[in-house]
C-alpha cells in the first residue's frame, strides 16, 4: 500500500535557517525536495570524496578478514593474537568529532597499508625475478669477477642457450665454459679480450642483476617478513577498527544528507528569506505541525497536486513485503498508481512454482532456504521467499506427479496406487483435448489479466472519479461475463435460463460502457471512435497476452522432460557394470545432469514470471511507476 503524503513549504529567514535543519534532522520524518538540481558545493563533494574512501576502506577490511577466515579454516595459516600484533590499544572514544577523526586515521592508514602492499609486492617479484636470473650462475661476488677482468684484461659475459645448440667452437674461440643446465637449456659464459669485445654468437646475451645471489634471497626473505607484518596490521584494522570506521562513516553520511539539504533551498526577498520544499507521511504530519508551530517557522501544508513528483513509501503485511524487492527491480509505482505488490505476490510464487515444476527441486529450495534462514539472518526476508517458492513448486511439482525428473504416474511403486488417478496429467486429464496444465495456465493468465484491469480502473477512479473507471470495470464485467457464459457450458457446467439472460444483460450493458463512455471528458462521437479501437485492440491484445502464459507450461514440460532424460542416462549408460562400482559413475550422472537442469530451470523461473509481470500484468493494470523512494532527512550516526 502507498502511504498518503503531505506537502510542505517553508519560508525561513537566515537566521531561522540552521536550527530550523537541525530541527527538521532531529524530526526525522521529513523529506526535503532538492530544488538546485545537480547543485553541488566543497563541502558535499568533499564528503562525497570522503564516503568513496570510507566505502574502499570498508571493502578492503571485508576482503582481508575473509582471506584471513577463508586461510585459517584451511590450516594454511595461525590463529594471530590481535592484542599482540596491535601497537597500543584503541581507547573509547567519547563524543562525534573524535569519531570522525579516528576514522579518517583509520582509513589513511589502511590506504597507506594498500600502498605500501603493493610497493612490497613488487619488490618481492622483482627479487625473485633476479633471483631466477642467477640462480644458475650461483652465488658469486660481481667485485671478483671485475678483478679477474681488471687483471686479465678481458671481457666476461653471460649467455643462454638451447642445450642442443651448444657449440664447442664456442670453447675454442671464446673460452665459454658452461655453468649450469635447467630446463633443456645451458648456462655459459665467455671470456674475451677487450679488444675484441661481446662475442657474435647465436645465444641469448643474459644482463644479470647488479647484486649477487645471496642479497637477492635476503632481500625476498625481508620483503615477505614486511608482507606478512603488513597484512596483521590490515587484519587488526579489520577485526578490531571496523565499527569505528562503519560509525564515522554515518558521520559522514549525515554529512552529505546535510549538505544536499542546505542546497535545496532557493533565496527570494534579495536571499533574506529562503524557500523549502518537502514532503512527510500523513500520519507523521501533526508530528511535525506541532514541532514547527512551536519553533515559529512559517509553513504550508497541502495534499499532493496532480503534476507533483511526490516521495513514495509503499508498506505491505509480512508476506507481501517479500516481494517488494521484485517490484523495485521494475520501479517503485508513483503517487497516482496503485501499490501491486499484493496483487502479482501470490502469481508470480506460483509462476515460480509451475516453471520449476518439480517437487525434488522444490524440496531442495525450501531446505536450502529453511538453513540460510538460521545461518544468514542478514538475507532473512530473501531466505523467507525462498521458502514460499520452495513450498509452491513441491505442491506443484506432487500435483503433476514429478520427482526430480520422475514421472511418478508411471511407476509400479505400491504406494502410489491409491492416488496415481489424481495427477494432474495428460493420462488422468486431458480437457478440450489439450495438456491440463497448459490450459491451467492460460485461465490462471485470464485471472491475472482480469485482475490488472480492475486495478487500471481502480486507479482511473481513485485519480479522476468514479466515471473515470468506467470504460475499464466494463470491460472486466464483460469478458469475465462472456467467459462464464460459453465456458461454464463447455465444462460440463449447465446454467438455468435465468442466469443466462444475466450474463447477457451484464454484457450489454457493459457493452454501453465500452462503447459510449471510456472517455468521459469526450462527447458521445469521440466516445463511439474510442470505443471501436479499444476492441480493435482488446481483440488483438488479449489472445497474445493469454497465449503468453503458455510459457508457464511449457517451461514446467521442459524442466520435466530435462530431469527424466539425465535419469534415463545415469540407467543406461552405467547398466553394464556390476553395482559395487556402478553407483560412482550413476552418481556423478545425476548430479551433474540435474545441476545444469536445475541451473537452467532457476533462471528461467524467475525472468519468466518476471516478465510476465512486468509486461502483461503491469500493462493491463496501467502501472506507470517511476516513483522516488521517501528518505527523510535524519541522522543516521548515533
Amino acid at each position: 500500500m502507498i502511504q498518503g503524503m503531505k506537502k510542505l513549504t517553508f519560508l525561513v529567514t537566515d537566521k531561522e535557517y540552521a536550527p530550523f535543519i537541525e530541527q527538521l534532522r532531529q524530526l526525522g520524518v521529513v523529506h526535503v525536495v532538492e530544488l538546485q538540481a545537480g547543485a553541488t558545493s566543497p563541502e558535499l563533494q568533499d564528503a562525497l570524496s570522503l564516503d568513496e574512501r570510507y566505502k574502499a576502506t570498508l571493502k578492503a577490511m571485508s576482503y582481508a578478514a575473509a582471506a584471513y577466515e577463508k586461510a585459517k579454516k584451511a590450516g594454511q595459516v595461525e590463529a594471530i593474537d590481535f592484542d599482540a600484533v596491535s601497537h597500543e590499544q584503541a581507547e573509547r572514544i567519547e563524543g562525534s568529532d573524535s569519531i570522525a577523526a579516528t576514522g579518517l586515521a583509520i582509513v589513511e592508514k589502511m590506504e597507506q597499508l594498500a600502498v605500501e602492499e603493493t610497493a612490497t609486492r613488487h619488490a618481492i617479484d622483482a627479487a625473485e625475478k633476479a633471483i631466477a636470473q642467477l640462480e644458475p650462475f650461483g652465488d658469486f661476488s660481481w667485485k671478483e669477477i671485475h678483478e679477474l677482468e681488471q687483471d686479465t684484461h678481458s671481457v666476461m659475459t653471460f649467455f643462454r642457450c638451447s642445450s642442443k645448440g651448444f657449440r664447442q667452437q664456442w670453447a675454442d674461440d671464446y673460452f665459454a665454459i658452461p655453468i649450469g643446465e635447467e630446463n633443456k637449456k645451458t648456462y655459459f659464459v665467455t671470456f674475451t679480450s677487450s679488444e675484441e669485445g661481446v662475442p657474435s654468437i647465436s645465444a641469448e646475451r643474459l644482463d644479470l642483476p647488479t647484486e649477487r645471489l645471496s642479497y637477492y634471497e635476503q632481500e625476498k626473505t625481508a620483503q615477505k617478513q614486511r608482507l606478512n607484518e603488513i597484512h596483521q596490521e590490515q587484519l587488526h584494522l579489520a577485526f578490531e577498527k571496523r565499527e569505528t570506521v562503519e560509525a564515522a562513516k554515518l558521520i559522514n553520511d549525515d554529512n552529505i544528507s546535510l549538505a544536499r539539504v542546505q542546497l535545496s533551498s532557493e533565496g527570494i526577498a534579495d536571499g533574506v528569506v529562503r524557500l523549502m520544499e518537502g514532503w512527510t507521511k500523513t500520519e507523521t504530519a501533526e508530528e511535525v505541525t506541532t514541532a514547527l508551530d512551536a519553533a515559529g517557522i512559517y509553513y504550508e501544508m497541502t495534499d499532493p497536486a496532480i503534476g507533483d513528483k511526490v516521495p513514495i513509501e509503499i508498506k505491505n503485511d509480512s508476506y507481501s513485503s517479500l516481494f517488494e524487492p521484485i517490484l523495485k527491480m521494475y520501479s517503485l509505482p508513483n503517487y497516482r498508481d496503485l501499490d501491486p505488490t499484493v496483487f502479482f505476490a501470490p502469481f508470480f510464487m506460483l509462476f515460480f512454482g509451475l516453471c520449476m515444476g518439480d517437487a525434488g527441486y522444490g524440496l531442495l529450495i525450501l531446505a536450502v532456504s529453511i538453513w540460510l534462514l538460521k545461518a544468514k539472518p542478514d538475507i532473512k526476508a530473501y531466505a523467507k521467499l525462498g521458502c514460499w517458492l520452495g513450498a509452491t513448486t513441491m505442491v506443484v511439482g506432487f500435483l503433476t506427479g514429478s520427482f526430480f525428473g520422475i514421472d511418478l504416474s508411471q511407476q509400479d511403486w505400491a504406494f502410489l496406487a491409491p492416488v496415481k488417478h489424481l495427477f494432474v496429467n495428460e493420462n488422468n486429464y486431458k480437457p478440450f483435448g489439450y495438456a491440463p496444465m497448459m490450459v491451467f495456465s492460460v485461465c490462471i493468465g485470464l485471472v491475472q489479466v482480469l485482475i490488472g484491469m480492475t486495478l487500471a480502473g481502480a486507479k482511473a477512479a481513485k485519480n479522476g472519479g468514479f466515471k473515470y473507471g468506467i470504460g475499464k470495470f466494463s470491460w472486466v464485467a464483460a469478458l469475465l461475463s462472456t467467459t462464464l457464459l460459453f465456458g461454464l457450458p463447455v465444462c460440463g457446467v449447465a446454467l438455468p435460463l435465468f442466469i443466462q439472460y444475466v450474463f447477457y444483460g451484464i454484457i450489454g450493458v457493459a457493452s454501453l460502457g465500452i462503447m459510449f463512455y471510456n472517455n468521459p471528458d469526450k462527447n458521445i462521437f469521440i466516445n463511439f471512435g474510442g470505443g471501436l479501437w479499444s476492441i480493435y485492440g482488446m481483440a488483438t491484445g488479449l489472445l497474445g497476452d493469454l497465449l503468453s502464459y503458455i510459457r508457464l507450461f511449457a517451461l514446467g514440460l521442459t524442466g520435466g522432460v530435462l530431469g527424466g532424460v539425465f535419469n534415463q542416462l545415469a540407467t543406461d549408460l552405467t547398466e553394464s557394470l556390476p553395482w559395487a562400482v556402478r553407483w560412482l559413475p550413476m552418481l556423478l550422472i545425476l548430479l551433474l545432469g540435474h545441476g545444469i537442469n536445475f541451473g537452467l530451470c532457476m533462471i528461467s523461473s524467475f525472468v519468466h514470471p518476471m516478465r510476465l509481470t512486468f509486461v502483461e500484468f503491469f500493462k493491463n493494470a496501467d502501472f506507470e511507476g517511476g516513483g522516488k523512494a521517501f528518505t527523510p532527512f535524519r541522522r543516521k550516526a548515533a
